[in-house]
């Protein structure tokens, strides 16, 4: 039996609706490390995985991909994305059987990406590969209304192609007075927290699933590092995720909530489908 999701499918298009009027703004879950923004009728997706791909690829392998909570909407049906971000080339993180439908269903979606993974986006997703975005890290893009930058991202090394880009990332976005880091996929590399201060940074979305390997994949923060890393950077609010997906990759979120409240600092612990609606 798969864990519910909060809301789904009509019920989470009602609520994303429901809140467009909103001064601030509000961010739903929708599973992994996808993350939809909405700010003043605007959506960015960070790293949407909306599908069933992994489980049915892994099906027969020695690491099976068993989904705990249920898939919270069709990615054909949300026909508002103006920016889609990947953060790696992972599939949760870039999955085909996501961003093809939410470009069939978002003629003008920018999708911004890692410059190092340009050849690799464009293959799987079949389009030109002039179309995205790409950044390396220290470059910043204004897309539709939200200004990104990239910092490298350690998943779980610092890796860099032959020009020198970062093939994986984390983004900062700012729009109005809300300033949001997505980690992407990264473990506590020497330097990251000085790097994240100066930004202010009110809202960062981190991954708690940790390094073990015996699960023969590349590592995360843990609940610890996470909040950690957040006290060091002081960043205002963390959402964590990367659990609840994959029963092979997860981790328990009362840890990171037990040691946040330790360490006095603010946090949102989102169900799949659950949105945050700022005052």
């Amino acid at each position: 039996m798969l864990k519910p999701a909060k809301l789904k499918d009509a019920a989470l298009l009602k609520d994303i609706r429901d809140n467009q009027d909103r001064d601030g703004i509000s961010i739903w879950w929708l599973g992994q490390s996808g993350f939809l923004i909405r700010w003043q009728g605007k959506h960015l997706l960070f790293d949407p995985y909306l599908s069933d791909s992994l489980t049915h690829k892994y099906a027969n392998s020695e690491k099976p991909h068993i989904r705990i909570t249920e898939l919270v909407i069709d990615p054909a049906r949300l026909d508002f994305i103006d920016v889609v971000t990947s953060s790696h080339n992972h599939t949760d993180h870039l999955d085909g059987e996501t961003l093809k439908p939410l470009m069939a269903s978002n003629p003008g979606m920018e999708i911004v990406i890692p410059e190092a993974n340009r050849a690799f986006v464009a293959n799987r997703l079949q389009i030109d590969p002039d179309l995205p975005i790409g950044l390396n890290a220290g470059e910043e893009i204004t897309v539709k209304g939200f200004t990104i930058h990239a910092v490298p991202a350690a998943h779980e090394a610092l890796e860099q192609d032959a020009n020198g880009n970062y093939t994986h990332l984390g983004y900062v976005a700012r729009f109005g007075k809300w300033t949001i880091y997505h980690s992407g996929d990264t473990i506590w590399y020497p330097g990251l927290e000085s790097s994240l201060a100066p930004y202010n940074i009110d809202i960062a979305i981190l991954p708690i699933n940790g390094r073990a390997p015996e699960r023969k994949v590349a590592g995360n923060f843990n609940a610890r590092e996470a909040v950690d890393l957040a006290k060091s950077a002081n960043i205002g609010m963390v959402i964590p995720c990367h659990y609840d997906m994959f029963t092979f990759n997860t981790a328990d979120p009362q840890d990171f909530v037990d040691y946040a409240t330790t360490r006095d600092q603010n946090f949102t612990v989102l169900e799949n489908g659950e949105g945050w609606h700022s005052k």
